[in-house]
Protein backbone atom coordinates (compact mmCIF):
# COMPACT_ATOMS: atom_id res chain seq x y z
CA UNK A 1 0.00 0.00 0.00
CA UNK A 2 2.84 2.31 0.92
CA UNK A 3 4.63 1.45 -2.34
CA UNK A 4 1.53 2.29 -4.39
CA UNK A 5 1.15 5.66 -2.64
CA UNK A 6 4.78 6.65 -3.28
CA UNK A 7 4.54 5.54 -6.93
CA UNK A 8 1.44 7.66 -7.56
CA UNK A 9 3.09 10.70 -5.86
CA UNK A 10 6.18 10.38 -8.08
CA UNK A 11 4.09 10.03 -11.19
CA UNK A 12 2.14 13.16 -10.23
CA UNK A 13 5.33 15.21 -9.73
CA UNK A 14 6.75 14.07 -13.06
CA UNK A 15 3.54 15.04 -14.82
CA UNK A 16 3.59 18.48 -13.19
CA UNK A 17 7.23 19.05 -14.25
CA UNK A 18 6.54 18.05 -17.82
CA UNK A 19 3.53 20.35 -17.93
CA UNK A 20 5.49 23.30 -16.63
CA UNK A 21 8.28 22.71 -19.18
CA UNK A 22 5.72 22.56 -21.98
CA UNK A 23 4.09 25.77 -20.76
CA UNK A 24 7.46 27.54 -20.59
CA UNK A 25 8.32 26.43 -24.14
CA UNK A 26 5.03 27.78 -25.41
CA UNK A 27 5.65 31.14 -23.71
CA UNK A 28 9.14 31.42 -25.20
CA UNK A 29 7.82 30.55 -28.66
CA UNK A 30 5.08 33.17 -28.41
CA UNK A 31 7.57 35.82 -27.26
CA UNK A 32 9.97 35.12 -30.12
CA UNK A 33 7.15 35.13 -32.60
CA UNK A 34 5.85 38.43 -31.26
CA UNK A 35 9.39 39.98 -31.45
CA UNK A 36 9.77 38.82 -35.04
CA UNK A 37 6.36 40.15 -36.01
CA UNK A 38 7.10 43.63 -34.64
CA UNK A 39 8.13 46.41 -37.04
CA UNK A 40 11.72 47.72 -36.52
CA UNK A 41 11.90 50.97 -34.58
CA UNK A 42 14.49 53.60 -35.61
CA UNK A 43 16.20 55.49 -32.79
CA UNK A 44 17.70 58.91 -33.48
CA UNK A 45 21.55 58.76 -33.71
CA UNK A 46 23.54 61.01 -31.34
CA UNK A 47 26.60 62.82 -32.71
CA UNK A 48 29.82 62.12 -30.83
CA UNK A 49 31.69 65.15 -29.56
CA UNK A 50 35.45 64.98 -28.85
CA UNK A 51 37.27 67.09 -26.31
CA UNK A 52 40.46 68.55 -27.78
CA UNK A 53 43.19 70.89 -26.57
CA UNK A 54 43.26 74.13 -28.52
CA UNK A 55 46.07 76.65 -28.89
CA UNK A 56 45.69 80.15 -30.33
CA UNK A 57 47.62 81.08 -33.46
CA UNK A 58 49.59 84.28 -32.92
CA UNK A 59 51.67 85.68 -35.77
CA UNK A 60 54.66 87.91 -35.22
CA UNK A 61 58.44 88.17 -35.56
CA UNK A 62 60.37 85.10 -34.35
CA UNK A 63 64.11 84.47 -34.20
CA UNK A 64 64.64 80.79 -35.11
CA UNK A 65 67.19 78.82 -33.14
CA UNK A 66 69.39 76.24 -34.83
CA UNK A 67 70.39 73.34 -32.60
CA UNK A 68 73.34 71.02 -33.20
CA UNK A 69 75.81 68.84 -31.33
CA UNK A 70 79.50 69.68 -31.19
CA UNK A 71 82.81 68.97 -29.50
CA UNK A 72 85.02 71.33 -27.50
CA UNK A 73 88.54 71.98 -28.85
CA UNK A 74 91.40 74.20 -27.74
CA UNK A 75 92.48 76.91 -30.16
CA UNK A 76 96.07 76.71 -28.89
CA UNK A 77 97.64 73.28 -28.45
CA UNK A 78 101.35 72.41 -28.38
CA UNK A 79 103.09 69.04 -28.48
CA UNK A 80 106.04 68.89 -26.09
CA UNK A 81 108.81 66.89 -27.79
CA UNK A 82 112.41 66.18 -26.88
CA UNK A 83 114.68 68.12 -29.25
CA UNK A 84 117.71 66.11 -28.09
CA UNK A 85 118.02 62.49 -27.04
CA UNK A 86 119.32 61.28 -23.72
CA UNK A 87 118.32 60.52 -20.15
CA UNK A 88 115.82 62.74 -18.35
CA UNK A 89 117.67 63.99 -15.29
CA UNK A 90 114.84 65.91 -13.63
CA UNK A 91 111.12 66.50 -13.95
CA UNK A 92 109.13 69.37 -12.51
CA UNK A 93 106.51 68.18 -9.96
CA UNK A 94 103.77 69.73 -12.15
CA UNK A 95 104.87 67.66 -15.17
CA UNK A 96 101.97 65.27 -14.65
CA UNK A 97 98.57 64.70 -16.21
CA UNK A 98 96.46 67.81 -15.60
CA UNK A 99 99.37 69.88 -14.24
CA UNK A 100 99.06 73.65 -14.71
CA UNK A 101 102.24 75.38 -15.90
CA UNK A 102 103.30 78.95 -16.59
CA UNK A 103 104.89 80.41 -19.70
CA UNK A 104 108.65 79.72 -19.81
CA UNK A 105 108.56 77.24 -16.90
CA UNK A 106 111.25 74.52 -16.99
CA UNK A 107 109.41 71.20 -17.08
CA UNK A 108 112.19 68.67 -17.75
CA UNK A 109 115.83 68.48 -18.83
CA UNK A 110 117.77 65.91 -20.81
CA UNK A 111 121.34 65.10 -19.67
CA UNK A 112 123.32 68.22 -20.84
CA UNK A 113 126.86 66.79 -20.42
CA UNK A 114 127.51 66.14 -24.12
CA UNK A 115 125.98 69.47 -25.18
CA UNK A 116 128.00 71.34 -22.52
CA UNK A 117 131.30 69.78 -23.65
CA UNK A 118 130.48 70.64 -27.26
CA UNK A 119 129.84 74.23 -26.21
CA UNK A 120 133.16 74.38 -24.31
CA UNK A 121 135.07 73.16 -27.38
CA UNK A 122 133.27 75.71 -29.54
CA UNK A 123 134.21 78.51 -27.15
CA UNK A 124 137.86 77.40 -27.27
CA UNK A 125 137.77 77.44 -31.06
CA UNK A 126 136.37 80.97 -30.93
CA UNK A 127 139.30 82.08 -28.73
CA UNK A 128 141.80 80.48 -31.14
CA UNK A 129 140.15 82.20 -34.09
CA UNK A 130 140.25 85.57 -32.32
CA UNK A 131 143.97 85.13 -31.52
CA UNK A 132 144.68 84.19 -35.12
CA UNK A 133 142.84 87.30 -36.29
CA UNK A 134 144.95 89.51 -33.99
CA UNK A 135 148.18 87.88 -35.21
CA UNK A 136 147.14 88.38 -38.82
CA UNK A 137 146.39 92.05 -38.13
CA UNK A 138 149.79 92.61 -36.57
CA UNK A 139 151.52 90.80 -39.44
CA UNK A 140 149.71 93.04 -41.92
CA UNK A 141 150.84 96.18 -40.11
CA UNK A 142 154.48 94.97 -40.15
CA UNK A 143 154.27 94.04 -43.84
CA UNK A 144 152.95 97.50 -44.67
CA UNK A 145 155.78 99.14 -42.75
CA UNK A 146 158.36 97.01 -44.58
CA UNK A 147 156.75 97.91 -47.91
CA UNK A 148 156.95 101.58 -47.04
CA UNK A 149 160.65 101.24 -46.14
CA UNK A 150 161.36 99.41 -49.42
CA UNK A 151 159.60 102.14 -51.39
CA UNK A 152 161.78 104.74 -49.65
CA UNK A 153 164.86 102.71 -50.66
CA UNK A 154 163.69 102.80 -54.26
CA UNK A 155 163.47 106.58 -54.05
CA UNK A 156 166.97 106.85 -52.71
CA UNK A 157 168.35 104.52 -55.41
CA UNK A 158 166.64 106.58 -58.10
CA UNK A 159 168.28 109.76 -56.76
CA UNK A 160 171.69 108.00 -56.67
CA UNK A 161 171.25 106.82 -60.27
CA UNK A 162 170.29 110.33 -61.35
CA UNK A 163 173.38 111.78 -59.64
CA UNK A 164 175.69 109.22 -61.31
CA UNK A 165 174.22 110.08 -64.70
CA UNK A 166 174.85 113.78 -64.08
CA UNK A 167 178.43 113.05 -63.12
CA UNK A 168 178.89 110.96 -66.23
CA UNK A 169 177.45 113.72 -68.42
CA UNK A 170 179.98 116.18 -66.92
CA UNK A 171 182.72 113.59 -67.57
CA UNK A 172 183.37 113.29 -63.86
CA UNK A 173 181.83 109.87 -63.17
CA UNK A 174 182.38 106.53 -64.74
CA UNK A 175 180.12 104.06 -66.51
CA UNK A 176 180.82 101.46 -63.84
CA UNK A 177 179.37 103.70 -61.14
CA UNK A 178 176.26 104.29 -63.23
CA UNK A 179 175.85 100.56 -63.76
CA UNK A 180 176.26 99.91 -60.04
CA UNK A 181 173.54 102.49 -59.25
CA UNK A 182 171.21 100.85 -61.81
CA UNK A 183 171.72 97.42 -60.25
CA UNK A 184 171.02 98.85 -56.77
CA UNK A 185 167.79 100.46 -58.06
CA UNK A 186 166.72 97.16 -59.62
CA UNK A 187 167.35 95.32 -56.35
CA UNK A 188 165.32 97.92 -54.42
CA UNK A 189 162.46 97.60 -56.91
CA UNK A 190 162.55 93.81 -56.53
CA UNK A 191 162.38 94.23 -52.73
CA UNK A 192 159.26 96.41 -53.12
CA UNK A 193 157.56 93.64 -55.11
CA UNK A 194 158.52 91.13 -52.45
CA UNK A 195 157.06 93.27 -49.68
CA UNK A 196 153.88 93.85 -51.70
CA UNK A 197 153.48 90.10 -51.94
CA UNK A 198 153.95 89.89 -48.17
CA UNK A 199 151.22 92.53 -47.65
CA UNK A 200 148.83 90.58 -49.92
CA UNK A 201 149.61 87.40 -48.00
CA UNK A 202 148.93 89.19 -44.69
CA UNK A 203 145.59 90.54 -46.02
CA UNK A 204 144.62 87.04 -47.18
CA UNK A 205 145.55 85.74 -43.74
CA UNK A 206 143.21 88.32 -42.17
CA UNK A 207 140.37 87.20 -44.45
CA UNK A 208 140.98 83.59 -43.51
CA UNK A 209 141.06 84.56 -39.82
CA UNK A 210 137.72 86.37 -40.18
CA UNK A 211 136.19 83.33 -41.91
CA UNK A 212 137.58 81.01 -39.25
CA UNK A 213 136.19 83.24 -36.50
CA UNK A 214 132.79 83.25 -38.20
CA UNK A 215 132.78 79.46 -38.42
CA UNK A 216 133.76 79.25 -34.76
CA UNK A 217 130.90 81.62 -33.83
CA UNK A 218 128.45 79.52 -35.83
CA UNK A 219 129.65 76.35 -34.12
CA UNK A 220 129.33 78.09 -30.74
CA UNK A 221 125.76 79.24 -31.49
CA UNK A 222 124.86 75.72 -32.60
CA UNK A 223 126.35 74.29 -29.40
CA UNK A 224 124.36 76.82 -27.38
CA UNK A 225 121.18 75.76 -29.19
CA UNK A 226 121.95 72.12 -28.49
CA UNK A 227 122.37 72.98 -24.82
CA UNK A 228 119.10 74.93 -24.79
CA UNK A 229 117.37 72.01 -26.55
CA UNK A 230 118.10 69.82 -23.56
CA UNK A 231 115.61 71.96 -21.61
CA UNK A 232 111.89 71.39 -22.14
CA UNK A 233 109.97 74.56 -21.31
CA UNK A 234 106.33 75.62 -21.59
CA UNK A 235 105.77 78.06 -24.44
CA UNK A 236 102.59 79.42 -22.83
CA UNK A 237 100.50 78.98 -19.70
CA UNK A 238 98.23 75.97 -19.87
CA UNK A 239 97.45 72.42 -18.73
CA UNK A 240 99.40 69.25 -19.51
CA UNK A 241 97.78 66.14 -20.95
CA UNK A 242 98.92 62.78 -22.35
CA UNK A 243 102.09 62.80 -20.20
CA UNK A 244 104.14 59.67 -20.98
CA UNK A 245 107.52 60.15 -19.24
CA UNK A 246 109.13 59.54 -15.86
CA UNK A 247 112.44 60.72 -14.39
CA UNK A 248 115.50 58.75 -15.59
CA UNK A 249 113.91 57.50 -18.78
CA UNK A 250 115.90 57.51 -22.02
CA UNK A 251 114.17 59.56 -24.67
CA UNK A 252 114.99 59.88 -28.34
CA UNK A 253 115.07 63.03 -30.42
CA UNK A 254 111.63 64.32 -31.45
CA UNK A 255 109.87 61.91 -29.09
CA UNK A 256 106.51 63.19 -27.85
CA UNK A 257 106.48 63.67 -24.09
CA UNK A 258 103.17 65.47 -23.44
CA UNK A 259 100.65 67.88 -24.86
CA UNK A 260 100.16 71.44 -23.62
CA UNK A 261 96.61 72.78 -23.89
CA UNK A 262 95.43 76.32 -23.23
CA UNK A 263 92.18 75.93 -21.21
CA UNK A 264 91.22 79.58 -21.66
CA UNK A 265 91.13 79.61 -25.47
CA UNK A 266 88.42 77.09 -26.29
CA UNK A 267 86.16 76.71 -29.29
CA UNK A 268 83.37 74.36 -30.30
CA UNK A 269 83.25 72.50 -33.61
CA UNK A 270 79.83 71.40 -34.84
CA UNK A 271 78.34 70.22 -38.12
CA UNK A 272 75.13 71.52 -39.71
CA UNK A 273 73.29 70.57 -42.86
CA UNK A 274 73.87 72.43 -46.11
CA UNK A 275 70.37 73.93 -45.91
CA UNK A 276 71.03 75.27 -42.41
CA UNK A 277 74.42 76.57 -43.51
CA UNK A 278 72.82 78.50 -46.38
CA UNK A 279 70.57 80.32 -43.91
CA UNK A 280 73.63 81.55 -41.98
CA UNK A 281 75.18 83.39 -44.94
CA UNK A 282 74.86 87.14 -45.47
CA UNK A 283 74.12 88.94 -48.72
CA UNK A 284 77.78 88.65 -49.75
CA UNK A 285 77.85 84.89 -49.27
CA UNK A 286 80.01 85.05 -46.14
CA UNK A 287 79.35 83.46 -42.79
CA UNK A 288 77.65 85.82 -40.34
CA UNK A 289 79.18 86.40 -36.90
CA UNK A 290 76.10 85.14 -35.10
CA UNK A 291 75.97 84.58 -31.31
CA UNK A 292 75.85 80.99 -30.06
CA UNK A 293 75.01 79.30 -26.76
CA UNK A 294 76.92 76.17 -25.72
CA UNK A 295 75.43 73.87 -23.07
CA UNK A 296 76.96 70.87 -21.33
CA UNK A 297 74.41 68.54 -19.69
CA UNK A 298 75.74 67.32 -16.34
CA UNK A 299 73.14 65.12 -14.63
CA UNK A 300 70.36 67.70 -14.81
CA UNK A 301 72.63 70.67 -14.00
CA UNK A 302 73.60 72.41 -17.21
CA UNK A 303 76.85 74.34 -17.70
CA UNK A 304 76.32 77.06 -20.28
CA UNK A 305 78.36 79.78 -21.89
CA UNK A 306 78.04 82.11 -24.83
CA UNK A 307 80.22 82.50 -27.88
CA UNK A 308 80.37 83.75 -31.41
CA UNK A 309 80.49 82.03 -34.77
CA UNK A 310 84.01 82.51 -36.10
CA UNK A 311 84.77 80.41 -39.19
CA UNK A 312 83.87 77.39 -41.29
CA UNK A 313 85.74 74.31 -42.47
CA UNK A 314 87.66 74.59 -45.73
CA UNK A 315 86.36 71.25 -47.09
CA UNK A 316 83.47 68.90 -46.46
CA UNK A 317 85.71 65.97 -45.61
CA UNK A 318 85.77 62.43 -46.89
CA UNK A 319 82.61 60.54 -45.99
CA UNK A 320 81.04 63.65 -44.40
CA UNK A 321 78.05 65.81 -45.30
CA UNK A 322 76.97 69.33 -44.48
CA UNK A 323 79.33 72.01 -43.24
CA UNK A 324 81.71 72.11 -40.28
CA UNK A 325 81.47 75.36 -38.29
CA UNK A 326 83.56 76.76 -35.44
CA UNK A 327 82.56 79.15 -32.67
CA UNK A 328 84.82 80.83 -30.11
CA UNK A 329 83.78 80.59 -26.45
CA UNK A 330 83.82 83.79 -24.40
CA UNK A 331 83.91 82.41 -20.84
CA UNK A 332 84.72 78.65 -21.03
CA UNK A 333 84.42 78.01 -17.30
CA UNK A 334 83.76 74.35 -16.56
CA UNK A 335 84.41 73.18 -20.14
CA UNK A 336 87.25 70.87 -21.17
CA UNK A 337 88.53 69.86 -24.61
CA UNK A 338 86.66 66.75 -25.72
CA UNK A 339 83.32 67.64 -24.08
CA UNK A 340 80.25 66.72 -26.13
CA UNK A 341 77.95 69.74 -25.98
CA UNK A 342 74.76 71.16 -27.43
CA UNK A 343 75.13 74.26 -29.59
CA UNK A 344 72.25 76.67 -30.19
CA UNK A 345 72.68 79.30 -32.87
CA UNK A 346 70.35 82.20 -33.66
CA UNK A 347 69.25 82.48 -37.28
CA UNK A 348 68.02 85.64 -39.04
CA UNK A 349 64.63 86.88 -37.82
CA UNK A 350 61.47 85.64 -39.54
CA UNK A 351 58.45 87.95 -39.79
CA UNK A 352 54.78 87.00 -39.53
CA UNK A 353 55.23 83.43 -38.37
CA UNK A 354 53.49 81.45 -35.63
CA UNK A 355 54.91 78.92 -33.19
CA UNK A 356 52.79 75.77 -32.72
CA UNK A 357 53.36 72.36 -31.13
CA UNK A 358 54.78 69.87 -33.62
CA UNK A 359 51.91 67.49 -32.76
CA UNK A 360 49.48 69.96 -34.35
CA UNK A 361 50.99 69.44 -37.82
CA UNK A 362 50.63 66.32 -39.96
CA UNK A 363 52.92 64.98 -42.67
CA UNK A 364 51.05 66.97 -45.35
CA UNK A 365 51.70 70.29 -43.53
CA UNK A 366 48.09 70.68 -42.46
CA UNK A 367 46.48 71.70 -39.17
CA UNK A 368 42.96 71.32 -37.81
CA UNK A 369 41.28 74.65 -37.02
CA UNK A 370 37.94 75.17 -35.26
CA UNK A 371 35.18 77.19 -36.94
CA UNK A 372 32.16 79.01 -35.56
CA UNK A 373 30.09 75.78 -35.32
CA UNK A 374 32.76 74.11 -33.14
CA UNK A 375 33.66 71.84 -36.02
CA UNK A 376 37.11 71.07 -37.36
CA UNK A 377 38.39 72.04 -40.76
CA UNK A 378 41.70 71.32 -42.47
CA UNK A 379 43.91 74.34 -43.15
CA UNK A 380 47.16 73.97 -45.16
CA UNK A 381 50.17 75.85 -43.82
CA UNK A 382 53.79 76.45 -44.85
CA UNK A 383 56.34 74.81 -42.57
CA UNK A 384 59.37 77.07 -42.08
CA UNK A 385 61.37 75.58 -39.20
CA UNK A 386 61.29 72.85 -36.59
CA UNK A 387 62.34 74.07 -33.14
CA UNK A 388 62.54 71.08 -30.80
CA UNK A 389 58.94 70.12 -29.98
CA UNK A 390 57.57 73.18 -31.81
CA UNK A 391 57.21 74.22 -35.43
CA UNK A 392 57.24 77.62 -37.07
CA UNK A 393 54.50 77.97 -39.69
CA UNK A 394 53.09 80.65 -41.94
CA UNK A 395 49.51 80.86 -43.24
CA UNK A 396 47.02 83.50 -44.32
CA UNK A 397 43.94 81.59 -43.13
CA UNK A 398 44.78 81.25 -39.43
CA UNK A 399 44.86 84.85 -38.26
CA UNK A 400 43.08 85.07 -34.91
CA UNK A 401 41.99 81.40 -34.94
CA UNK A 402 42.68 78.33 -32.81
CA UNK A 403 44.06 74.96 -33.89
CA UNK A 404 44.15 71.50 -32.33
CA UNK A 405 47.30 71.05 -30.25
CA UNK A 406 47.48 67.22 -30.48
CA UNK A 407 46.12 65.48 -33.56
CA UNK A 408 44.85 61.89 -33.30
CA UNK A 409 43.51 59.46 -35.93
CA UNK A 410 39.98 60.08 -34.56
CA UNK A 411 40.02 63.74 -35.52
CA UNK A 412 39.24 65.00 -38.98
CA UNK A 413 37.42 67.63 -40.97
CA UNK A 414 33.76 68.21 -39.99
CA UNK A 415 33.95 66.59 -36.54
CA UNK A 416 32.32 68.52 -33.72
CA UNK A 417 34.66 69.10 -30.80
CA UNK A 418 34.62 70.57 -27.33
CA UNK A 419 37.60 72.96 -27.12
CA UNK A 420 39.79 72.85 -24.00
CA UNK A 421 41.95 75.94 -23.64
CA UNK A 422 45.16 75.80 -21.67
CA UNK A 423 45.27 77.84 -18.51
CA UNK A 424 47.94 80.53 -18.49
CA UNK A 425 48.76 79.80 -14.83
CA UNK A 426 49.55 76.18 -15.64
CA UNK A 427 51.97 77.27 -18.34
CA UNK A 428 53.88 79.42 -15.87
CA UNK A 429 54.19 76.66 -13.27
CA UNK A 430 57.66 75.57 -12.22
CA UNK A 431 59.32 72.21 -12.82
CA UNK A 432 57.59 69.11 -11.57
CA UNK A 433 58.86 67.98 -8.18
CA UNK A 434 58.91 64.48 -6.66
CA UNK A 435 59.49 63.15 -3.16
CA UNK A 436 62.10 60.40 -2.88
CA UNK A 437 62.29 57.51 -0.49
CA UNK A 438 65.30 57.25 1.80
CA UNK A 439 66.69 54.29 -0.11
CA UNK A 440 66.28 55.95 -3.50
CA UNK A 441 67.77 59.23 -2.24
CA UNK A 442 70.80 57.44 -0.73
CA UNK A 443 71.43 55.54 -3.97
CA UNK A 444 71.39 58.72 -6.06
CA UNK A 445 73.63 60.56 -3.56
CA UNK A 446 76.19 57.72 -3.59
CA UNK A 447 76.27 57.71 -7.40
CA UNK A 448 76.84 61.48 -7.58
CA UNK A 449 79.58 61.44 -4.92
CA UNK A 450 81.42 58.59 -6.68
CA UNK A 451 81.39 60.31 -10.08
CA UNK A 452 84.86 61.75 -10.77
CA UNK A 453 84.06 63.43 -14.09
CA UNK A 454 81.41 65.75 -12.69
CA UNK A 455 82.65 69.29 -11.87
CA UNK A 456 82.79 70.11 -8.17
CA UNK A 457 80.37 73.03 -8.57
CA UNK A 458 77.72 70.89 -10.28
CA UNK A 459 78.20 68.07 -7.76
CA UNK A 460 77.67 70.38 -4.77
CA UNK A 461 74.55 71.88 -6.40
CA UNK A 462 73.01 68.44 -7.00
CA UNK A 463 73.82 67.25 -3.47
CA UNK A 464 72.22 70.41 -2.10
CA UNK A 465 69.02 69.72 -4.05
CA UNK A 466 68.97 66.12 -2.79
CA UNK A 467 68.85 67.41 0.78
CA UNK A 468 65.47 69.07 0.16
CA UNK A 469 62.20 67.16 0.67
CA UNK A 470 61.18 67.58 -2.99
CA UNK A 471 63.58 67.08 -5.88
CA UNK A 472 63.07 68.05 -9.56
CA UNK A 473 61.79 65.00 -11.41
CA UNK A 474 63.80 65.85 -14.54
CA UNK A 475 67.06 65.77 -12.60
CA UNK A 476 66.17 62.45 -10.94
CA UNK A 477 65.28 60.85 -14.29
CA UNK A 478 68.54 61.97 -15.89
CA UNK A 479 70.69 60.66 -13.07
CA UNK A 480 68.84 57.33 -12.88
CA UNK A 481 69.15 56.91 -16.66
CA UNK A 482 72.93 57.13 -16.28
CA UNK A 483 72.82 54.73 -13.31
CA UNK A 484 71.20 52.15 -15.48
CA UNK A 485 68.08 51.96 -13.33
Amino acid sequence: MRFLRKSLTGLFLVSMALGLLAYAGIMVRDAVQAYLDEEPRSRPARERVFAVNMVPVEFGPVVPELSAFGEIHSRRTLELRAAAGGALLSLDPVFVEGGRVEAGQLLAQVDPAHAQSTLDRAESDVLDAQAEQRDATRALDIAKDELKAAQEQVGLREQALKRQNDLKDRRVGTAAAVETAELALSSATQAVLTHRRAVATAESRIDQAVTRLRRADIAKEEAERLLVDTEIRAKFAGTLSDVTVVAGRLVSANERLAQLVDPELLEVAFRVSTQQYARLLDENGRLREAPVTVTLDVFGTNISTSGQLSREGAAVGEGQTGRLLFADLEAPRGFKPGDFVTVKLQEPELRRVARLPSSALNAASEVLAINDDSRLEVVPVTLLRRQGDDVLIRSRDLTGREVVAERTPLLGAGIRVKPIRRDADAADAGPEMVELTDERRAKIRAFVEANQRMPAEAKSRILGQLEKPSVPMQMVERIESRMGG
